[in-house]
């Protein structure tokens, strides 16, 4: 068994990334309040992704972790995105009534 080597990083790193989370909470706030329709689901779900993405790669450290953890996270990743793609399917090959 390997021994745990800390990678943690620095509180200059850990402050901008967390100043980088509030503009992005910024920017979702600011563009909930402009309608574009079908659209603000879209920037919604975009922000939200990069946001993730910061948090999983620099708070939980991934991108320090072993091969088999990153292959874990994209394969859930992978999974996730397959379960909202037939969600999606489903949802938009019902007839709803008008």
């Amino acid at each position: 068994m390997s021994a745990h080597v800390e990678h943690t990083g620095s509180v200059k790193t850990f402050a901008m990334i967390w100043v980088t989370l509030l503009i992005l909470t910024g920017i979702t706030v600011g563009a909930s309040l402009v309608d574009l329709n079908a659209f603000n689901i879209v920037i919604a779900l975009l922000i939200a992704s990069c946001k993730a993405t910061l948090v999983v790669l620099f708070f939980m450290e991934a991108r320090y972790s072993s091969k088999i953890t990153k292959v874990t996270i994209v394969s859930a990743l992978f999974f996730l995105l397959l379960l909202l793609g037939l969600s999606l399917t489903d949802y938009i090959s019902r007839g709803w009534p008008h």
